[in-house]
């Protein structure tokens, strides 16, 4: 049976439209600095708080799973994909949390995601459900008071110095992760592949990645 002896479980969820290597490269710091960690990839089906991905659940998925051969410590996690209705993280959480009740859940969220939480489905259900491991992004300042009153008062009862209660506890817990700043952006690689400049995303996401988005003609190319 799982339980809080078992290692953590983190993810980081997204539309990854396309994935590239801000996502992959973020995954993998964390999962090193907090070792030892199961670290897996969500993606969305159907975001709640944006338009709908440019590219198919099916194609998204392919596209991840040929990025992860790069990094094969990484998993990807496909129940919203299968999951019908909009994706809202809590009910991923719920469903992790009724798999292994002790285990510790560990959600993985930008500095821009963090503002905007109290926007989120049942959210305070999420920091009930799973510990936040917030990590800058960049063009994103954390400033703890510039947090909605109800989600600062949350942070100063949950934070913690470091990131012993991720091992510890299932959830309730907030932990600030440095990273590597990865200025990478989906919405700019795909605006570079519908005006055809190929050139400009080389690097930006694994190569693979890239053939397959140029053979089955997303995004424009």
């Amino acid at each position: 049976m799982s339980g809080a002896g078992e290692r953590p479980l983190a993810l980081l969820g997204g539309t990854f439209d396309p994935v590239h290597y801000g996502h992959l490269r973020l995954a993998d710091e964390v999962r090193r600095a907090l070792a030892p960690l199961e670290m897996r990839l969500v993606p969305a089906r159907d975001p709640p708080h944006r338009g709908a991905p440019s590219a198919g659940a099916a194609d998204r998925l392919a596209m991840l799973r040929l990025a992860i051969e790069e990094f094969p410590a990484l998993r990807i996690d496909e129940r919203e994909l299968l999951r019908a209705g909009k994706s809202y993280t809590v009910l991923t959480l719920e469903e992790l949390r009724a798999e292994a009740p002790q285990r510790p859940l560990a959600l993985v969220l930008g500095a821009d995601a963090l503002l905007g939480l109290t926007a989120w489905h049942r959210w305070r259900q999420v920091l009930d459900l799973a510990h936040l491991v917030v990590v800058a992004r960049p063009g994103t300042r954390l400033a703890i008071d510039e947090l909605p009153p109800q989600l600062r008062d949350e942070w100063q009862g949950r934070v913690q110095p470091d990131a012993g209660p991720l091992h510890r506890t299932p959830a309730g817990s907030i932990v600030v992760q440095p990273v590597t700043p990865q200025p990478i952006s989906a919405t700019a690689i795909r605006a570079a592949l519908a005006r055809r400049a190929v050139s400009d995303v080389r690097g930006l996401l694994p190569p693979r990645v890239l053939t397959y988005i140029e053979t089955h003609r997303l995004y424009g190319t």
